[in-house]
C-alpha cells in the first residue's frame, strides 16, 4: 500500500496548512451554490398526492407535519420486490433522529411505490424510525422522476428528457423495457400560503454525500476505499460503492 510519507510534526503542519487553503477555497464556493440553489424558483404542486403511511392516508401538505419545509428521499422499493435497494438502504442507514431538522422547521420523510404493509417490516427489520410512506397508489413517483415509465409520464432522468439522455447503464436511449425503472432521489418543498412547492431535486452523484458515510470516509487516509481514488493503491477495494458487486443491505455485512 502507497501509505502516507512519515515525517515530523512541523512538517506535517506545513503540509495541512496548504491543504487548508484548498479546502477553504471550496468551502467558498460551496456557500455561493448553496445560495445558488436557494434562489431557484419553485413550482406550485396543486395535483393531489395520497400516501399511506403507518397512521393512514396523507396528502403531499400533510407530510411537512406542521412545518415549513419537507426533505423527501426517493427510496427505491417497488411493489413486487422483498427487500428495499442497498443503496437507498446504505443512505437510510445514516439515518439518525431528525431533532435538528425538526428544530430548523424542516420535515424528512422517505417514500417508496412499496406497500406499506412491506415497508413497515423492512423498516423495523432494519431497526429504523425515520417516517416511511408508499405512493403506491400515487402518480408521485412517476411526476417526480423516481419510478421512469413514459405511459405515467414523460421521462426524465437526472434532469434530461427521454430524447436527451443516454442511459447511463446502457449509453443509449430510453428504450420501452427499462418502463418500470426505480431511480434514487431527493426531491424538496416549501410550504407557502396553503400549497407545497417544489424548490430543489437531485440524483444520482448529487445523492452520495449521503451514502456510506462519505463525508467522514473523506477525511480519513484510506478515503472511500474504491477503485477510482488517488493515490492509486493505498487500500483494498471493497466495491461497497453505491451499486458495487460488494455492496450489501446494511444488516448484512459480517
Amino acid at each position: 500500500m502507497s501509505l502516507p510519507e512519515v515525517v515530523t510534526h512541523e512538517e506535517w503542519l506545513a503540509a495541512r496548512r496548504e491543504l487548508l487553503t484548498k479546502e477553504k477555497a471550496l468551502t467558498r464556493a460551496r456557500d455561493q451554490l448553496n445560495a445558488d440553489r436557494r434562489r431557484l424558483p419553485m413550482v406550485r404542486i396543486d395535483k393531489l398526492y395520497q400516501f399511506e403511511g403507518p397512521d393512514g392516508t396523507a396528502t403531499l401538505p400533510e407530510l411537512f407535519a406542521g412545518r415549513r419545509q419537507l426533505v423527501v428521499h426517493h427510496f427505491m422499493f417497488a411493489p413486487d420486490w422483498d427487500t428495499a435497494c442497498p443503496s437507498c438502504s446504505s443512505a437510510a442507514d445514516s439515518l439518525a433522529g431528525l431533532r435538528q431538522l425538526h428544530a430548523r422547521n424542516t420535515t424528512l420523510v422517505a417514500v417508496s411505490r412499496a406497500p406499506q404493509s412491506k415497508i413497515a417490516g423492512y423498516q423495523k427489520r432494519m431497526g429504523w424510525t425515520f417516517p416511511w410512506f408508499s405512493a403506491q397508489d400515487s402518480d408521485f413517483n412517476y411526476d417526480f422522476h423516481a419510478t421512469l415509465d413514459d405511459r405515467r409520464a414523460p421521462v426524465m432522468l437526472h434532469l434530461r428528457t427521454g430524447e436527451e439522455l443516454k442511459v447511463p447503464w446502457t449509453g443509449g436511449p430510453w428504450q420501452p423495457e427499462m418502463r418500470g425503472t426505480e431511480m434514487p432521489g431527493i426531491s424538496v418543498f416549501l410550504q407557502h400560503e396553503g400549497h407545497a412547492h417544489l424548490t430543489y431535486s437531485t440524483f444520482g452523484r448529487g445523492l452520495e454525500e449521503f451514502h456510506n458515510g462519505y463525508p467522514y470516509l473523506d477525511l480519513t487516509a484510506l478515503g472511500r476505499q474504491e477503485a477510482w481514488e488517488e493515490p492509486a493503491g493505498r487500500a483494498a477495494v471493497l466495491e461497497r460503492q453505491v451499486g458495487g458487486p460488494g455492496m450489501r443491505l446494511p444488516d448484512e455485512y459480517s
